[in-house]
């Protein structure tokens, strides 16, 4: 590993009213695996996209295996050995794994004038036996997890002679076993000589998984260190520059006399929603953890009335109806969809569209879209919840993901909801933004808020939650008080099967 296979030297870019990048070093050895972080907006995915053509840097040399390399578009770093796997993966689900791999270099017979899907798959069970991945060429890629495709993806990189891959928060919505699949087959690629750049926000898989970590925050690098000699707090404190703690909560913030504002009796919606009863207290957080699959984006899509359902539920000791989501609004109840851009977002419009659009009808009764009640709101709330945006006639889409997610909340604080459903409110955002979100949701429950707040990160569930709800399969297996919560105690009830 002491060969430097890609050196990258003074990267400059910049982006209308943006700096993206300032005079970036960066530098990957043969068989390496070189974990790059930051906060969202430090420059890491705008780096990449400079070495693999997506666009032109403004000033700087790459250097690849020896000679300057200037690449034109994402083919021809592809040619040179040159990879890139993103988060939102490119596979076309209508075609087979074959088919996916050797697109546009399809196997033929009859001098080119059929194709030989024989000799296609034979070419695929070939790559994919070389890289110990256990899938069937034949497969449709529509049928496989996230986690085999995004396998699929790395073995097309491969097939390419590859000496370079960039992994663009590879494990985001992959299981445990789907990660520890990806980390074999990574290092079984470093053993061969093939080096790696690893973009992610979860430090204890850094920890795991790579030989050095660079830091980048607001388009500088920061540093650069072996991974042996950084500690997680160390390397948050080069990512934000300050120090950011995650204790978990030791005792409820609710007054014990909190009126209950939510009641849900007896919820029921399809296969995964079975017979579920809670209810939320003003000013509570309550956490919601399982496993995956559990029921829980289920149960409040059930609640919010996106999905069909039976059962009782009372807003501020009111029985109410709830058939569809604009009944939900209406009532007071906002949600933060896991999916933040296909459910909550209109990517392709400003930050002022998004902020308002469920409050058009109360700012804008005449529906005259840019009147100066809905820029004023806009503005109110962007100051107020720190929305880094150069104005806000910014297009979402070119916001980083924790901003993007404080657009969504802002939509809901100027419709002025008085109970909120967080699901995952912090996935694929950095640990800088992570903490700004927790300090807002706790600010919004002592303005008397109410939240309901699903992840995954049991880490997050006992820092935030006043109390947790645990479900499997369906059903709820046991509530806690966050004064006992452990994440112990949080399992066994997630894998307790009634």
């Amino acid at each position: 590993m002491n060969n430097i296979v890609l050196s990258m030297k003074a990267i400059d870019k910049r982006f209308s009213g943006v700096h993206a990048l300032k005079k970036v070093d960066f530098d990957l050895k043969e068989g390496e695996i070189h974990a790059l972080v930051g906060e969202n907006g430090a420059g890491k995915s705008t780096l990449m996209k400079a070495l693999t053509g997506i666009f032109p840097k403004d000033s700087g040399e790459i250097l690849y295996r020896g000679k300057l390399f200037n690449p034109h578009n994402p083919k021809e770093a592809l040619t040179a050995g040159i990879a890139i796997v993103h988060q939102e993966l490119n596979m076309m689900d209508h075609l087979t794994v074959a088919e996916n791999l050797f697109i546009g270099r399809e196997s033929t017979k009859l001098k080119g004038l059929m194709l030989d899907k024989k000799q296609q798959n034979q070419r695929a069970r070939e790559l994919l036996r070389k890289l110990n991945m256990d899938i069937d060429p034949e497969t449709r890629v529509g049928d496989l997890t996230v986690g085999k495709q995004q396998m699929i993806e790395i073995a097309k990189a491969v097939s390419f002679d590859l000496k370079v891959l960039v992994l663009d928060e590879p494990t985001a919505a992959l299981t445990d076993h789907e990660i520890e699949d990806l980390f074999t087959i990574m290092r079984d690629l470093a053993a061969q000589g093939v080096g790696m750049i690893y973009i992610s926000h979860r430090l204890d898989e850094i920890g795991v998984i790579s030989n050095r970590v660079t830091v980048l925050r607001d388009g500088e690098r920061v540093g650069t260190k072996e991974t042996t000699e950084l500690t997680k707090d160390e390397m948050i404190n080069m990512m934000v520059g300050r120090v950011i703690y995650e204790k978990p909560k030791s005792k409820s913030n609710v007054a014990p006399d909190a009126p209950v504002v939510l009641k849900v009796s007896n919820l029921k919606a399809g296969e995964q929603v079975k017979d579920i009863s809670f209810d939320l207290h003003k000013g509570e957080i309550l956490g919601f953890a399982g496993l995956m699959g559990a029921g829980r984006t289920e149960t409040v899509r059930a609640l919010y009335g996106a999905d069909k359902s039976t059962g009782n539920i009372e807003v501020n000791g009111r029985k109410v109806s709830i058939t569809s989501p604009m009944d939900a609004v209406n009532l007071g109840i906002g949600y933060l969809s896991e999916d933040r851009k296909r459910y909550g977002l209109a990517t392709g419009l400003s930050v002022a569209d998004n902020a308002v659009m469920a409050s058009y009808m109360e700012l804008s009764p005449s529906l005259l879209l840019k009147n100066k009640a809905l820029d004023s709101s806009t503005r109110e709330y962007v100051k107020k919840l720190s929305i880094k945006t150069p104005s806000i006639d910014q297009i979402v889409r070119n916001l980083s993901g924790g901003n993007q997610q404080k657009v969504v909340i802002a939509k809901w604080l100027i419709k002025n909801s008085s109970i909120l459903i967080f699901d995952e409110p912090t996935r694929g955002i950095d640990v800088g933004a992570k903490s700004e979100i927790y300090a807002l949701m706790n600010e919004l429950v002592k303005e008397g808020k109410s939240i309901i707040m699903i992840s995954s990160d049991l880490t997050e569930v006992l820092r935030m939650s006043d109390r947790v709800v645990v479900m499997t399969e369906g059903k709820i297996t046991g509530i806690l008080d966050i004064e006992d919560a452990t994440q112990e105690k949080i399992m066994s009830l997630a894998t307790l099967y009634k």
